[in-house]
């Protein structure tokens, strides 16, 4: 019985292509106690490898989260399989905006502590006790009334590119360092302002938002399914977009146009741009932003240094790589030393909830 993934990335694509079959793109997430993870996790790469599912599924006692794509043509299989899991049944699907074929190409399911990494070690932490869901209409209301504090929950290089007009964008690296934070610098509006979240989907809000009740805020909400439901939602109902920007996404295509604002720049050369690319020298794999044509000048590298090494026989590459960790700077997401645009959002958060403005872009 097959448990993992057998095929390599190119050997999928080749067999995509060979398919010749349009793929959906799409996410949902479940705050729901599992006892048994590594039954749960089995039963779901059996029965979605026979399907031709692909993504990135992270199992835990708290839960799933899942990002994926399958062929069209098999959605409503998935969909029945998913609606035989109780606490499954009838979970929010978000639907990408844009699809791309090999936006996946493997099926990963994995077995993690929590589906959102959150650093938290308190028990008496309910996660089930949220905020109040809004849907995009209502989101519109509350972020134009001046009670309001907008928060995005998102890492920094996520709201570089796109974030809500006047949000808080908090200078962060990982979830985990974001509740502390804010907590701090929003502490004194526990009582009378409303707090309202937003992120990709909506699973960090969900987690967010029962943080922040726990912590006494009375007032929290949190946007319903995040950006991609909102998207889907102002152009079905022709809602007024307050997005500006992309919405990035975690996989191949890294991000979603929303609106035609490009509001971040080239990390090498300060062009108008918010295309977020791999560093191509395998050793580093940076992920930053670079124009087109700093893509030709640096053959698709994030460094002189990088581009001298991709431009070697691979098999020379190999040999520097072998017993050598990745460095550092490829948890520096954009913000490498070397890079003379990155953006510095330092401050912005203060910035922002003391003059009551607009992020600066």
């Amino acid at each position: 019985m097959q448990l993992y993934n057998k095929l390599s990335a190119k050997e999928r694509a080749e067999l995509i292509q060979q398919a010749g079959k349009d793929r959906l793109t799409l996410s949902f997430y479940k705050y729901a106690k599992i006892g048994n993870t590594e039954i749960f996790r089995n039963h779901l790469f059996i029965n979605w490898d026979q399907m031709e599912v692909l993504g990135r599924i992270y199992v835990a006692n708290e839960g799933i989260n899942a990002q994926l794509s399958l062929p069209a043509d098999r959605f409503t299989k998935f969909k029945k399989h998913l609606d035989s899991i109780t606490f499954l049944e009838n979970v929010r699907l978000n639907i990408a905006i844009e699809h791309d074929n090999m936006a996946f190409l493997k099926l990963k399911v994995k077995i993690r502590n929590k589906i959102v990494a959150d650093g938290l070690n308190d028990h008496s932490f309910d996660v089930t006790n949220k905020g109040i869901h809004v849907d995009a209409e209502t989101f519109n209301e509350l972020i134009e009334d001046e009670d309001t504090v907008l928060v995005d929950m998102r890492n920094h290089y996520e709201s570089e590119i796109g974030h809500f007009k006047g949000a808080i964008t908090p200078d962060v690296d990982t979830f985990r360092e974001s509740l502390p934070i804010i907590e701090e610098d929003i502490k004194e509006h526990k009582e009378e302002k409303k707090l309202v979240m937003y992120c990709t989907g909506g699973i960090r809000c969900e987690k967010a938002s029962a943080y922040f009740k726990h912590k006494g805020f009375k007032n929290v909400y949190q946007l319903e399914g995040g950006i991609i439901e909102y998207t889907r939602q102002v152009n079905a109902k022709n809602l007024d977009n307050k997005f500006i920007g992309k919405n990035f996404v975690f996989d191949q295509r890294r991000g979603e146009r929303i609106s035609d604002d490009i509001i971040a720049s080239c990390h090498q050369c300060g062009k108008s741009c918010d295309t977020h690319v791999n560093c191509a020298n395998e050793a580093c794999h940076l992920l930053f932003i670079q124009c087109e044509d700093c893509k030709t000048e640096m053959n698709n590298c994030c460094s002189s240094n990088c581009k001298e090494i991709h431009s070697l026989p691979y098999e020379e590459q190999k040999a520097l790589r072998r017993g050598q960790g990745n460095s550092n700077d490829i948890f520096k997401k954009g913000r490498a030393d070397y890079l003379p645009y990155k953006k510095d959002l330092r401050n912005i958060f203060e910035t922002t909830l003391k003059s009551n403005k607009k992020p600066l872009n």
